[in-house]
């Protein structure tokens, strides 16, 4: 199988074809893949969707994917890497995104969920649609801002993508109230804020006795708010160790860990590997580019 690598933070390809341009293969880099026009089936992992017009797919580091073409499609692929990210978590003066990575990693831990189309919302789809549109005519031309012009671009497209995944939930969370989907909403969105995530903030928040709070948790989870607010945070530990270069220290001030000894001891507990030594074994894997079959 072969493995595809981004050899710059961020890229955006235009490509119209009859058969399928690749075969199966896995991308070092996180990839939104846009359908203009045609139809057909993608193959990501062990899912199988129909494609056609104004579909908009997310793909992560390492899934596998293909496409099967049934008619005559235009693909628009924008591919950015974890140095694009890093870029705009550091406040890069020339990005202009604000809090465009955290809105990014909502979607990317709440993907699993739905691997089809994106855009749930049909009011979105004329609105991508256009921001596509104006990708394909900005990022060719060497102008003055272009830069700028593009990621802002790109950011409205995800901040959309974000709204789309905030409206989706679980499958075992339909027969749960509406008041659960929205604690956990809410945990996502403040998981950077340790103090707004205590059993007696979110019932305050929530008008909900302090007794009962876990409970709405529960319903969604099957973990205590505790337990769910953990494993949120190593998910986010994760991806800092495989997509960036960021100090332990960084990690430890960033998500409210006590010091590196909390931190190497919680991630230790709940994945059975400290974090230095998942780093290396993630990099290492990612390095690893084994030969093309067949």
């Amino acid at each position: 199988m072969e493995v595809i690598n981004l050899f710059k933070p961020f890229d955006i390809m235009y490509v119209e074809e009859e058969n399928c341009p690749m075969g199966k293969h896995r991308n070092n880099f996180f990839e939104l893949l846009y359908i203009l026009k045609g139809t057909g089936e993608l193959h990501n992992n062990q899912h199988v969707v129909e494609y056609g017009p104004e579909n908009l797919f997310l793909f992560m580091p390492q899934d596998t994917h293909y496409t099967r073409i049934k008619e005559k499609t235009a693909f628009i692929f924008v591919r950015f890497n974890g140095i694009y990210l890093e870029a705009q978590r550091a406040g890069n003066p020339h990005s202009n995104l604000g809090d465009w990575a955290k809105k990014l990693e909502y979607i990317f831990h709440n993907n699993q969920h739905f691997p089809g189309c994106i855009l749930r919302n049909m009011d979105d789809k004329p609105i991508v649609r256009a921001l596509v549109n104006a990708l394909i005519l900005e990022y060719p031309k060497e102008q003055s801002m272009r830069n700028e012009v593009v990621q802002q671009l790109v950011n409205t497209i995800i901040t959309i993508v974000a709204r789309n995944v905030a409206q989706v939930q679980p499958e075992k969370s339909v027969v749960n109230s509406e008041i659960s989907n929205e604690i956990i909403s809410y945990i996502h969105q403040n998981i950077y804020y340790p103090e707004k995530l205590r059993a007696e903030k979110l019932a305050a928040r929530f008008n909900i006795s302090q007794n009962y709070i876990s409970e709405y948790v529960k319903k969604v989870t099957g973990e205590s708010i505790q337990r769910y607010v953990t494993n949120y945070k190593l998910k986010l530990v994760e991806t800092r160790l495989q997509y960036s270069d960021m100090r332990m220290s960084e990690i430890v001030e960033e998500l409210g860990f006590t010091d590196e000894s909390h931190l190497n001891r919680t991630f230790k507990k709940y994945t059975g590997i400290n974090p230095t030594d998942f780093r290396k074994k993630m990099w290492a894997e990612k390095n690893y580019q084994p030969g093309m079959s067949g």
